[in-house]
């Protein structure tokens, strides 16, 4: 499509129409009136959300399915003593975290209908095979080569949404898929609870089991995905030509819609956007925000099992008693996510739900350094969920809407949740052995990172403001000389950098 044509009856959802830059004004614009966004957008969500959040419940479950094997007897059947189960854990985020960032720059080239299937099959067969592992080293290797596979799924199924849904579409549609990790927790504690009961069965350990047959479903998955998956709008047979037009549209101009002038988004790939995402100060803010969030998480995923076992429940309902968690959980991200890009702000949702996460800390320990009080242990971590789950679709979001430029976002993207992820290695070992059963030390260090969470999330906030309105003063004072002289050549150039761009708040 013609990047002159720059403004569209009914190209925006709210109706607005930017004033033409002078490159466009004598431009016949594209009349997209008769296009029924709801409908379209309903036809791209049975389409994508459905198998992405599929694809996602089976990464999650993969990942944080050695936490239900743990209480079925692995550590003791592979001889883990002291800090052995930790370092296994922390192994994964070695490789995931490294390989993040080639594998987003991959799946533009390669196609995401080949990439996220190709990965999905190698992470599979990895899951099936530790299955089989006979001590520490066979557990840890398996736990590197998983991090490996999975490096590509969670950072590519981001950056695949933004190429299809406007920034102020994509936290319900983030929040929609990545409630499949919720509800993988859920179903994690369900299935093993099912496939335990196999123990004994082949000459097989019940948690070899949860192992093999989950690794076996991804496989299968996978293979049927190759098929299934979709790959960028202008491709898309289920859409009409009219109606691929009116999706890339937005998507090129949805930055500078709000600033007086449209300006088309970077398509091409250029190394210094890769170094561009590098040097941009809310990627190392946003990293203070996405460890306080992703500590939590990873800490309940692999040790709420334990926590719940340890407080004297039998490992059988202790895999029960995570169901309603992750389960309630699920249900708010998604109605947050919804609320979140209905109002078009990202800050408010984000800093509650991340200040509810320490409130459920805070009375996870006071649960256990009082003693005999399970149920306000449970009830603390069970608040602590749900505000993770909630918050974390809009701490990604919320970078990848600022960030503007295709290959930009993608690298910028990848680094945020790379690097971020590192946060999961940390809290692979918040949960000691011998800090059991109050795991008093585990929780007061989630309640350390959310408390640095928050200051991230404050110091976003208060600079997209302050830059926000920067802009619009810059753009009245040079109004009838565009931008400062700038042309949209240059502007789209800039990217998110652009007088022309604002950052969602």
């Amino acid at each position: 499509m013609d990047e002159k044509k720059e403004h569209a009856t009914g190209a925006f959802e709210d109706g607005s129409l930017p004033s033409p830059s002078p490159s466009a004004a004598a431009i016949d614009r594209p009349d997209f009136s008769h296009i029924d966004a709801a409908k379209v957008l309903r036809k791209m969500d049975l389409r994508l959300m459905p198998m992405l959040t599929v694809l996602y419940l089976l990464c999650f479950l993969d990942r944080g399915n050695i936490g239900n094997a743990k209480i079925q007897g692995m550590d003791t059947d592979l001889n883990l003593v002291g800090s052995q189960y930790n370092i296994a854990l922390t192994a994964f985020f070695l490789t995931y975290t490294t390989f993040e960032l080639p594998s987003n720059l991959l799946l533009k080239k390669l196609r995401p209908s080949v990439w996220l299937p190709t990965i999905m099959v190698a992470w599979g067969t990895v899951t099936t095979l530790t299955g089989i592992v006979q001590n520490y080293h066979g557990l840890v290797a398996a736990r590197i080569f998983l991090g490996v596979a999975e490096a590509g799924m969670y950072p590519g199924v981001t950056y695949f949404i933004t190429m299809w849904y406007c920034r102020s579409e994509a936290q319900l549609r983030q929040a929609m898929f990545y409630s499949g990790a919720s509800v993988a927790g859920a179903f994690s504690g369900l299935l093993a609870y099912a496939i335990v009961k196999m123990d004994g069965t082949g000459g097989l350990s019940g948690w070899r089991w949860i192992f093999i047959l989950e690794g076996i479903l991804t496989v299968v998955v996978g293979i049927a995905s190759f098929f299934l998956l979709y790959d960028f709008p202008e491709t898309a047979t289920f859409l009409t030509p009219e109606e691929r037009e009116w999706v890339v549209y937005r998507l090129k101009y949805q930055g500078s819609k709000d600033s007086g002038r449209l300006i088309a988004e970077e398509e091409g790939f250029r190394w210094k956007y890769v170094l561009d995402a590098l040097g941009d100060w809310q990627l190392y803010a946003g990293l203070f925000m996405y460890w306080g969030i992703v500590s939590p998480l990873y800490g309940i995923s692999y040790f709420l099992p334990t926590i719940i076992n340890q407080l004297g429940y039998t490992a059988a309902t202790a895999q029960l008693l995570t169901i309603p968690v992750y389960i309630t959980a699920s249900i708010i991200a998604v109605i947050a996510g919804w609320a979140a890009d209905k109002q078009g702000k990202r800050f408010h949702y984000i800093f509650g739900f991340t200040i509810m996460i320490g409130v459920g800390f805070i009375l996870a320990i006071a649960g256990s350094a009082i003693g005999n009080l399970p149920g306000l242990v449970y009830a603390g971590v069970f608040i602590a969920t749900c505000g993770v789950y909630s918050a974390f679709p809009g701490n990604v979001q919320w970078i990848a809407s600022n960030m503007s430029g295709s290959y930009k976002r993608a690298a910028g993207m990848a680094l945020h949740i790379g690097i971020g992820n590192f946060g999961g290695a940390m809290a692979s070992n918040f949960y000691r052995t011998q800090d059991k059963p109050k795991y008093i030390l585990g929780h007061a260090l989630e309640l350390a990172f959310v408390a640095m969470g928050l200051v991230g999330i404050l110091v976003l906030r208060y600079n997209y403001g302050i830059i926000n309105k920067q802009r619009e003063k810059l753009m009245a004072e040079h109004r009838s000389s565009e931008s400062g002289g700038l042309d949209d050549a240059e502007l789209s150039k800039m990217g998110d950098r652009a007088p022309t761009f604002r950052y969602e708040t």
